[in-house]
């Protein structure tokens, strides 16, 4: 037994035993599992509706409205049968009733994929004439964007038994990022070990950071080794699931008549391969700034070495302090008061009150995100750790993701409400901007002065440069699958030690375990994916400006772009709300604020 003066260690608690204020309210999407198993019994009883349809959409402009119509309520519908099952089963990936509905859900969506797979290559069989001079009606004019960018696909749209044959492996397409999730949330476990306040803390995903966050670098250390220790004894296992999963992505690409995957994934966002390419040669360049950083980081932290888990230890404590929940909550409303009452009362409202799951608790989905249907909450999952102030931005951040959804909801139909994920990494990087300088206006030392650079460093840091080397990564990787090079555990180490060496810089000691890294980012599931973040928040950084600096047309310009969900390709929208990405000045923009940042930081240190 221990004595009363033994340690007790931090273990996460079940499910069960979370106070239900603190977790989400899933009312809006449905009330209860049975209320869903209803409604999806009732989905799956209109797959025959598409049927209907199959032959008859060259006939009439109003058969193809018909149709289109038919098409988006069932999709609307799913979307809220998905969301629901999706968000049950983050909340306990083991457990068994979410993970049922969550393959019941895939099943029929699967089977309503092949009924409705007739739609795309029969629209495109209609001659293009007849076809331009319907979008031209009023009973078009609701889809016409729709349709003149499903016009756009032509070239890569299979014939209709082909396409069906593409739809008939929903079931299975998901089974590499499915056995990822399920080996690393559910079967993963690290152990516990002392923290530098002499807790035990249980090791896990949402822990590991707290812990590179510890002063003492023995704890650091061992929290690093010991965290990828177990990746390490399942590495052959998730290079397997990583690599079948790049594969997929290149099969697909191949299949539908891309020149290669990346092109395949940028062109749904009609962004021109130069922006991807482009960023990745603006981080290189200015690399320099980084490694500067590096130096500074161990000359003040008075180490020998700079590993990677001292690149998160703040230098400087000031901003280290506890925040509850409600503190949060509080900081995060006053940043975003340039945005205006509304958008203020409205994000406290639902952050008080239940869109989000606040906690960490076994078996949750590890990390954070926002996810809302066009009827439901824009509900924000969080593994909030109160001693991690960035836990702070990082809710600030998903609450700009849920604000961008709401007000798309509310100012597009349905079938425009919904965007991309380019445009989205600007909503919610902009709220950790606005933040940011809400705590270098209250700064009131240099040292506090120092505290905020840092972060705000060490944001550019994490959302342009790390991301960006991420974004390096999957373009190698990917171009290497499809240059016949098989993706094995060794050749995946080699690519990412690769960067690893670039991007940290000769002054840096690079644990062979790092090159492991790679097989734990969730988001290389979704292929190309985390440039986003870093054209995301080089954007952001100038609309922020834009906004504090301006007056009411520059926060109506940004407003106007939230309320624009997809209406237009991601650029456009963009360049409506004030800044242009196939420029070249918002990256080095952003790049070299980070330079001048370090430089300051210098100063300072």
């Amino acid at each position: 037994m221990a004595t009363a003066d033994a340690p007790r260690p931090k273990t996460l608690p079940a499910r069960a035993d979370v106070a239900v204020a603190d977790t989400w309210d899933l009312a809006s999407l449905f009330a209860s599992d049975a209320e869903w198993e209803t409604a999806l019994a009732a989905w799956e009883s209109r797959i025959p509706n598409f049927d209907l349809f199959v032959g008859s959409l060259g006939s009439s402009a109003e058969r193809l409205a018909e149709a289109l119509q038919c098409d988006l309520d069932f999709d609307r519908e799913g979307d809220r049968l998905g969301t629901y099952a999706f968000l049950r089963a983050a909340e306990d990936q083991q457990g068994q009733q979410a993970q049922r509905m969550v393959g019941r859900f895939q099943h029929v969506a699967t089977r309503a994929g092949e009924r409705a797979s007739f739609l795309r290559p029969e629209i495109l069989a209609i001659p293009a004439t007849t076809l331009d001079a319907w979008l031209t009606t009023d009973t078009l004019a609701p889809y016409r964007l729709m349709l003149e960018r499903l016009v756009r696909v032509r070239p890569h749209v299979l014939s209709e038994p082909e396409e069906k044959i593409l739809a008939m492996q929903g079931t299975f397409a998901g089974t590499a990022s499915k056995v990822f999730r399920q080996l690393t949330d559910a079967d993963m476990t690290f152990g516990s070990l002392t923290n530098g306040n002499g807790d035990e803390v249980q090791l896990s995903h949402a822990s590991f950071m707290t812990l590179l966050h510890d002063k003492v670098p023995a704890v650091r250390k061992q929290a690093f080794h010991q965290y990828y220790d177990v990746f390490e004894a399942h590495d052959h296992t998730l290079a397997a699931t990583l690599s079948g999963s790049m594969e997929r992505d290149v099969f697909s690409a191949k299949v539908r008549h891309y020149p290669s995957a990346i092109e395949a994934a940028l062109f749904n966002d009609n962004v021109p391969l130069s922006v991807y390419d482009s960023l990745i040669e603006a981080v290189h360049r200015h690399l320099p700034a980084l490694h500067r950083y590096y130096a500074l980081r161990k000359r003040v932290l008075g180490l020998d070495e700079i590993h990677h888990y001292d690149t998160y230890v703040p230098l400087v404590t000031d901003l280290e302090k506890r925040h509850t929940w409600d503190e949060a909550v509080g900081i995060i409303i006053e940043a975003l008061q340039p945005l205006g009452d509304e958008y203020c009362s409205r994000l406290e409202q639902g952050l008080r009150g239940r869109w989000c799951d606040r906690y960490p608790n076994a078996g949750k989905q590890s990390g954070a995100f926002s996810s809302g249907t066009f009827d439901s909450d824009p509900y924000i999952l969080m593994n909030f750790e109160e001693e991690v102030i960035e836990h702070v931005f990082t809710l600030a951040h998903e609450a700009g993701h849920s604000m961008h959804t709401r007000y798309s909801a509310d100012n597009q139909p349905y079938q425009y409400s919904g965007y991309t994920i380019f445009v989205a990494e600007v909503a919610s990087t902009f709220n950790e901007q606005l933040l940011s300088q809400l705590l270098l206006k209250r700064a009131t030392n240099d040292r506090e002065r120092a505290a905020i650079l840092v972060r705000e460093i060490d944001a550019i840091r994490g959302t342009i440069v790390r991301q960006t080397m991420f974004a390096e990564f999957e373009k190698l990787a990917h171009a290497s699958v499809e240059a016949g090079e098989p993706l094995t555990l060794e050749r995946i180490r080699s690519l990412y030690r690769g960067l690893l060496d670039a991007y940290f810089g000769p002054g840096f000691a690079i644990d062979s375990q790092l090159e492991l890294e790679a097989l734990r980012i969730p988001h290389f599931y979704s292929a190309f994916y985390v440039y986003k973040y870093a054209t995301g928040l080089s954007a952001a950084i100038s609309l922020s400006r834009r906004v504090l600096e301006g007056g009411q047309a520059e926060l109506d310009a940004y407003l106007g772009f939230l309320k624009s969900g997809g209406s237009k390709w991601p650029l456009d929208l963009l360049r409506d709300a004030g800044v242009d990405l196939e420029k070249p000045e918002p990256v080095a923009t952003a790049l070299d604020h980070f330079g001048s940042l370090v430089s300051q930081l210098e100063g300072l240190l």
